[in-house]
């Protein structure tokens, strides 16, 4: 989950060329190419440390190792169902994920509160981002979308108006197409 004011902390550790993305989008960029190479923040328990940083999850989960493979298993599970759709198969595996917790509610000094809960805290960042797919799910599954550069394996949701955005970043993966199309009319004289 983000910080309650919604915005994504930017840890000055975070390698990843976009951060900020809704939990569960923000999972799935923990892994990227850089330069031809591909990356992967989940490769240590130091890596998750830095994505629960800049979650905003460092002060309710603890960077283990159940927390890592936890993670991880949940990447694969929404990289599967963002990019080949809902198989039974990943279907089942997620809302495996989603029974590890549930949301609880109570009524605290300034009003209503929800706390997350999980069975083992080492799963409490794979099922916010779990729960927090189902939300992009229910308001609008179509913006969530790959970036549009075929070099590019991240994601992001659409929140511009007419839901038009194709690039996870205008000023890398929009430039290189825009650079690649100036490039190939130069060449052909157009």
């Amino acid at each position: 989950m983000q910080p309650e004011d919604g915005t994504a902390r930017r840890d000055a550790a975070d390698p990843r060329p976009l951060v900020g993305e809704p939990l569960c989008l923000d999972l799935l960029n923990t892994r990227w190419v850089e330069d031809g190479v591909r990356r992967d923040l989940l490769d240590s328990t130091d890596g998750l440390a830095v994505w629960l940083r800049s979650a905003g999850l460092d002060g309710r989960a603890a960077a283990t190792r159940a927390a890592l493979d936890a993670a991880v298993q949940t990447r694969d599970i929404l990289l599967t169902l963002v990019d080949e759709g809902p198989s039974p198969q990943a279907v089942a595996a997620l809302n495996g994920v989603l029974e590890r917790g549930a949301l609880h509610h109570r009524l605290g000094p300034e009003g209503p509160e929800s706390h997350p809960r999980t069975d083992d805290p080492a799963w409490l960042p794979s099922w916010s981002a779990a729960a927090d797919y189902l939300r992009l799910m229910a308001g609008s599954p179509e913006r969530i979308k790959p970036c549009a550069h075929p070099g590019c394996v991240l994601h992001f949701h659409d929140t511009t108006k007419n839901g038009t955005r194709r690039w996870c970043s205008m000023a890398v993966c929009g430039n290189r197409a825009k650079a690649a199309r100036h490039y190939e009319r130069a060449k052909t004289g157009r």
